[in-house]
């Protein structure tokens, strides 16, 4: 196993090397008094000596092929490096296997291994070590950065590498990858969705689906880590699963999985159809187009989502009298979002992806959005200096007449928390507009102004956002003279 010297250990065991990095800058005389207690270590190591540096940390233990569970909690130990919490493990490994620790779990983390003297081997969600030599590790667990928290599930296993053809629903293959690509027999018994995954810390790992009727689905990076992905809603059949690196290059070690995935709610998949306001329904994106009919009998506000952890959603609403909105993300995330007043009648909802043939699971949902109590919604008319409106954008400029009789500095403010607001002012022989005077993505014009007639055109600055915003109009008496 590799060597380390005292001062390492220490600074390893309270809390990372780079804070151990960081001590020993602030305090040369203890990095110097290491090199002599270095020595005597590399003396021991030469005589077969050197102590296990696990042993005085009493620790948990884990069993080779069996689940540990545990939680990352405020009262867990702390990394001073990036405020993290861990726990640390002792496991047991025999020369000559191939071993692999996972972590699963709702704690957003990474597991760490270290040999017996504290030195780092590696750090992943799975970490895969070949053991060159027997005897007691340590395994890390680790909350992502200093807000992760939660329990998690500790999963090892020896990795026994095989060259077989078939894939079996819920038994991963693990196999090495050399010149050429890999090609699998996977069968499916029953409709549903499923999800293929082919994981490696060696290579670009790229998969290929291919079944009956033309059907093929390819990945690369969906995974995330440059591991492939393909999660897709298959029938009853024989699929052939390629397994290979992506352009060509690259080989070693890889694990292929096929697992079921859980539809969502009653399982229930709808990719046609009507949908109605106050529904959320599930479809399937796998490359076309899919469309709705929304029946709209109460004019109103309505807000229209589609939300995936698979594709980047993308919405488009159509209505009669050319009606027309789209939207990529104003949801969440890359999840779209159409919020708008509708008029009565019949609408056709298109859901589909941004980009590419992705293919995943969606829900699409329609609210009834209410309005806030004791706002009414003014989309025209006079407004004076002192006066405030709402309003709702739907793509076309709103205006509005502003009567000075006397001299002024004006402030028009523009805001809204559904669009990105634009304000144009124009008469009397001048013309301003702005975007972003405001706070974020507000508005904001202040200008003197002789007194006259002026047009305030109130609009976001993507003619396809929609929502409801808040203008206001406020001003001072200045002394000011037309321009000769």
């Amino acid at each position: 196993m590799a060597k380390t010297s005292s001062i390492t250990l220490i600074l390893v065991a309270v809390g990372g090397i780079a804070v151990g990095f960081l001590a020993a800058q602030a305090a040369p005389g203890l990095a110097a008094t290491a090199a002599e207690p270095a020595a005597d270590s590399a003396t021991m190591a030469e005589q077969g000596q050197l102590p296990n540096a696990l042993a005085d940390l009493h620790l948990s233990g884990l069993t080779l092929g069996e689940a540990t569970r545990g939680e990352i909690t405020s009262a867990g130990e702390l990394n001073g490096n990036d405020g993290s919490r861990y726990l640390r493990y002792i496991i047991s490994l025999e020369e000559g296997t191939l071993v692999e620790v996972s972590l699963s779990g709702a704690l957003q983390g990474l597991v760490a291994l270290y040999d017996d003297q504290l030195q780092f081997l590696d750090s992943a969600e799975v970490v895969r070590y070949r053991v060159e030599e027997g005897g007691d590790y340590m395994v890390v667990v680790s909350g992502a950065d200093a807000r992760s928290y939660g329990p998690f599930t500790v999963n090892s296993r020896t990795v026994e590498l095989s060259d077989t053809d078939t894939l079996a629903v819920g038994a991963p293959v693990d196999g090495w990858l050399g010149d050429s690509a890999r090609e699998l027999t996977l069968t499916i018994e029953e409709a549903g969705m499923y999800q293929i995954e082919m994981r490696s810390d060696e290579f670009d790992a790229y998969l290929e689906l291919a079944g009956a009727g033309g059907y093929y689905r390819e990945d690369d990076d969906s995974a995330g880590n440059l591991d492939a992905r393909i999660s897709d809603f298959l029938a009853p059949g024989e699929y052939t699963v390629t397994a290979r690196s992506a352009f060509g290059n690259g080989s070693g070690l890889f694990t292929l999985t096929a697992e079921p995935r859980e539809l969502p709610g009653n399982g229930e998949l709808r990719n046609d159809g009507s949908v109605s306001p106050n529904e959320t329904l599930s479809g399937w994106f796998s490359g076309q187009d899919l469309r709705y009919q929304l029946d709209v009998e109460e004019a109103g506000m309505y807000q229209i989502d589609m939300n995936s952890s698979d594709i980047d959603a993308y919405l488009v609403l159509e209505g009669s009298n050319g009606y027309f909105r789209e939207d990529d993300d104003s949801g969440d995330n890359l999840d779209a979002r159409i919020v708008d007043f509708l008029a009565p009648g019949r609408y056709q909802l298109t859901a589909r992806t941004a980009y590419g043939n992705d293919s995943g699971l969606f829900t699409l949902s329609v609210a009834l959005r209410d309005v806030p109590e004791g706002v009414e919604l003014r989309n025209e008319g006079e407004l004076a200096v002192g006066e405030s409106l709402s309003g709702w954008y739907s793509g076309e400029p709103l205006t509005y007449q502003l009567m000075l009789k006397e001299s002024s500095v004006v402030t028009i403010n523009m805001t809204s928390t559904d669009f990105d607001t634009y304000i144009d002012l124009y008469g009397e022989g001048i013309s301003y507009s702005d975007d972003d005077g405001g706070q974020g993505t507000n508005a904001r014009l202040e200008r003197a102004l002789l007194p006259g007639s002026y047009t305030i055109s109130a609009r976001g600055f993507s003619a396809s956002a929609s929502g409801m915003f808040e203008l206001e109009v406020s001003g001072e008496p200045t002394e000011m003279q037309p321009d000769t």
